[in-house]
């Protein structure tokens, strides 16, 4: 498929759109793909939206927690909104192309949510950490208005740290025949090296967005953890430590869920050069779309309050 070219002059060149791609190697049976693809991205928002309204509707669910959780939940709808446009487009209707500035922005937001989901699983620890090693001081400490601080700090946070990224794209000049990306949605990484360009500074900062957020998030998580087992061990009756430990465990998953494909999506960009097209492609889809869907399930099947409230919500609407 050939796309028109913008040209601002005869040595400055950026392609008027990118062309996407589905599953390498799949082309033929994209039909079939995107089934279970349209039943994972229908779990992720039905499971999210769930948590939300479960949440909102049930006075006992209104603590700091499931605040957190509710932040989780809605980036976590972002990170699905995000990808799900382009993505069935190209299963369902083979339609590939994007438009420079729409694949820019998409991108942004991508990372952005991103971003924002490490920063809530870094404030959900840090509210684990308080409940079990000050739980008398639990509710003053994390009051709604600091929560409040909190959200905003981490929206303020990913905007900023991922503003300056398509600017720095849009001044590179691209290559003529280079518009084939290895996605179905605008990937940092993916798109920065179509470019005819020294891109030394969009790695560079690129590393310095993902050591400064992801990175630093990771360690600091670590760390809360590390304080919650002293507190845990300093318990005298094994029967708290067990019941303290037990509060952690679906944060624990959620932690795992997002932090072990973002270290794989790394591994890959980083070193994976001669992995098959297909390696990729499998990986970035694990990292976008495997939270959304589990984080819900890990939190509904952990958490009786949670479980419960969706359980009692669905009832009262077939009743309805």
């Amino acid at each position: 498929m050939s796309l028109p070219h913008s040209h601002d002059n005869s040595s400055f060149f950026q392609p008027s759109a990118f062309l996407l791609i589905g599953i390498p190697g799949l082309e033929a049976v994209h039909g079939w793909v995107s089934i279970p693809f349209s039943s994972i991205y229908t779990m992720a928002l039905t499971g999210n939206f769930l948590i939300l309204l479960a949440v909102r509707r049930t006075p006992s669910l209104h603590q700091p927690m499931y605040y957190f959780l509710s932040m989780l939940a809605l980036t976590d709808l972002g990170l699905t909104m995000c990808t799900l446009p382009t993505t069935l487009g190209v299963l369902w209707f083979d339609y590939r192309p994007i438009a420079f500035d729409a694949c820019l922005i998409q991108m942004f937001f991508l990372h952005s949510f991103s971003v924002v989901e490490s920063s809530v699983l870094l404030a959900m620890s840090f509210d684990r950490f308080v409940a079990i090693s000050n739980p008398l001081r639990y509710a003053s400490v994390l009051t709604n208005s600091v929560i409040g601080r909190i959200g905003m700090a981490i929206v303020v946070r990913a905007t900023v740290s991922l503003f300056p990224v398509p600017f720095l794209l849009k001044r590179l000049n691209f290559c003529p025949r280079k518009n084939l990306l290895s996605h179905s949605f605008c990937f940092h990484a993916d798109v920065m090296k179509r470019a005819c360009a020294d891109i030394t500074v969009n790695i560079l900062y690129g590393l310095y967005v993902v050591l400064s957020t992801v990175g630093i998030d990771s360690l600091l998580i670590v760390l809360s953890y590390g304080l919650i087992l002293h507190t845990v061990m300093g318990l005298a009756s094994p029967r708290e430590r067990m019941r303290a430990l037990n509060t952690c465990v679906s944060h624990i998953l959620a932690v795992l869920v997002f932090y072990i494909p973002v270290i794989g999506v790394s591994m890959i960009h980083r070193f994976g050069r001669h992995a098959p097209p297909i390696v990729h492609a499998l990986v970035a889809y694990v990292y976008l779309i495997v939270p959304p869907v589990l984080n819900p399930i890990i939190y509904s099947v952990k958490s009786k309050h949670i479980r419960e409230a969706v359980l009692k919500m669905l009832r009262r609407k077939d009743q309805g």
